[in-house]
């Protein structure tokens, strides 16, 4: 079955780090573009960080720049995405998705799968 697990996700104070993985299961990301995306509660699902396939170009909302860093290992099948300096505002269930192709601004609609997210807690 096709499917991409998300995991590393917990509970922090403000200021720390978590790493999150996204492993993808009975299909290859060689040839996938993989976004990070993330819905509070209350809010709508928002793109924050995307990894291209080809030559690892990135893109990453404003509000994470700096702080958060997306990375691949197509070896393991799997995609990071390091949060530095996490804030109370970055609260929220961190999702993956993979779409075949290599832009780096797909819409939502046109990912083929996803992950079922993980929590990410920052307390004040």
């Amino acid at each position: 079955q096709v499917q991409l697990v998300e995991s590393g996700g917990g509970l922090v104070h403000t200021g720390e780090s978590l790493t999150l993985s996204c492993v993808a299961s009975e299909f290859e990301i060689d040839y996938y573009t993989i976004g990070w995306f993330r819905q509070a509660p209350g809010k709508e699902r928002e793109r924050i960080s995307v990894i291209n396939y080809s030559d690892n170009s990135t893109y990453y909302v404003e509000s994470v720049k700096g702080r958060f860093t997306v990375s691949r290992n197509n070896a393991k099948n799997t995609v990071f995405l390091q949060m530095n300096s996490l804030k109370p505002e970055d609260t929220a269930v961190y999702t993956c998705a993979a779409v075949w192709g290599d832009y780096l601004h797909y819409r939502e609609r046109e990912y083929h799968y996803w992950g079922r997210g993980t929590q990410v807690t920052v307390s004040s």
